[in-house]
């Protein structure tokens, strides 16, 4: 039996939402001014791009994901977020593509005048991030947007973000969000975190098997559904949801282990195996640019015809193109074994050095959008599998 509707919403509370009140969920949102963006079937995908309504969400759709395998198909019924992860991630909202830096003008008196005011940050809700995606987001907070060396632009364009999460019940045949213990469910980083209860909850049938257990994450989301229609979620509501997550937490599509993979890959830069995945890798990128804590980039100047205007833009790079090691002198990393190495070392290795935690949240866009399906998972197994002898440090590391 249901508790009492709760007469005022604060973090912390849950509560169900009828699935036909998503709708009213989006409207108030929007009617606070906000873009929406989320999962939409396009391209034979499922993309993030701007929403209009409820009706853009991929309602009975899911994918078959494996390594450089990505397929839609049909559903069985028609959850609105029965799937995993698509090819984008939401570091394009907060990190875009490209992003101006700062124009310059010539002035009459031939000077210059300098404009480094950010461009206008729209207000974008985040609709159905999953708990990979807000621990990938927390990642690149603590590079982009701590410390003297913050970026305005993605800190700004942060704080103007709401988020609403949604819990996993379909993994894909490529996450790991289990091993980097990133997932299945959203622990902090939502305004509101939503659970798809759908068939959950016992038997064919059940009265809630539409709702969603949605859980208040922040003052903002607490404000947010107070004008949206609810009930109380009673304690059924609430086992259901762990059932659903837990269930997938059984269902994980890979795994990796990650007892000693800093000391493995760094003690391995010679390991015959970096040989073999660099006959087979494209160096084309795609995996960090499907990553969503990669944050490489490049500049470039452009100006007009006349000189009389200039402009610098950041733009994504990749550490897998070649130039992007270039120093006074030369390339650093001339071969593609040197880059996947450096690719891969630093995402589960260096990065603890630099920023304190893994680069690496389990997602699996790295491998189903690889051409030639490598497997970082894959990888790391070989790597500890085969023992090698590594004669400049003069031990056998496995």
């Amino acid at each position: 039996m249901a508790d009492p509707p709760l007469a005022v919403i604060v973090p912390g509370d849950r509560v169900l939402v009828d699935r036909d009140d998503v709708a009213h969920l989006l409207d108030a949102l929007v009617e606070r001014g906000y873009d929406l963006v989320g999962p939409t079937p396009r391209d034979d995908a499922i993309v993030l791009a701007p929403m209009e309504s409820v009706d853009d969400l991929p309602a009975g759709w899911t994918e078959e994901q494996d390594a450089g395998r990505y397929r839609l198909r049909r559903r069985d019924d028609d959850r609105l977020f029965g799937f995993a992860t698509g090819p984008s991630s939401w570091k394009r909202e907060v990190y875009p593509p490209h992003n101006r830096l700062f124009s310059a003008n010539r002035a009459a008196d031939g000077g210059w005048s300098v404009d480094t005011e950010l461009e206008p940050v729209p207000r974008v809700a985040m609709i159905g991030v999953r708990s990979c995606d807000l621990v990938a987001l927390a990642v690149l907070d603590g590079v982009l947007a701590s410390g003297e060396q913050a970026d305005p632009s993605y800190a700004a364009r942060r704080a103007a973000s709401f988020i609403v999460a949604v819990n996993c019940s379909d993994p894909g045949g490529t996450c790991f969000c289990v091993s980097m213990g990133t997932g299945p469910r959203a622990q902090v980083g939502y305004d509101l975190a939503l659970t798809e209860l759908a068939a959950a909850g016992g038997a064919e049938g059940w009265a809630d098997a539409r709702a969603f257990l949605v859980e208040v994450g922040s003052d903002a989301g607490a404000e947010v559904l107070g004008s949206v229609p609810y009930r109380a979620a009673g304690i059924e509501h609430e086992l259901a949801a762990d059932e659903i997550t837990e269930a997938a937490r059984d269902h994980m599509g890979r795994t990796l282990n990650t007892a000693g993979v800093k000391e493995l890959l760094q003690g391995n830069p010679d390991h015959p195996r970096w040989d073999d995945v660099a006959e087979r890798c494209l160096s084309c990128a795609n995996c960090t640019l499907a990553c969503p804590t990669c944050f490489c980039s490049t500049t470039e100047d452009a100006t007009d015809l006349s000189g009389d205007h200039a402009e610098r833009w950041r733009r994504w790079d990749s550490c897998f193109t070649l130039d992007f090691s270039h120093l006074h002198g030369g390339r650093v990393r001339t071969s593609t074994k040197a880059r996947y190495r450096q690719w891969l070392t630093h995402k589960l290795a260096g990065w603890h050095d630099q920023f304190g935690q893994s680069g690496c949240v389990g997602c699996g866009r790295c491998i189903t959008w690889c051409p030639v399906g490598i497997d970082l998972t894959v990888e790391v197994r070989e790597l500890r599998e085969a023992p090698h002898h590594d004669h400049e440090v003069g031990v056998t590391v496995r």
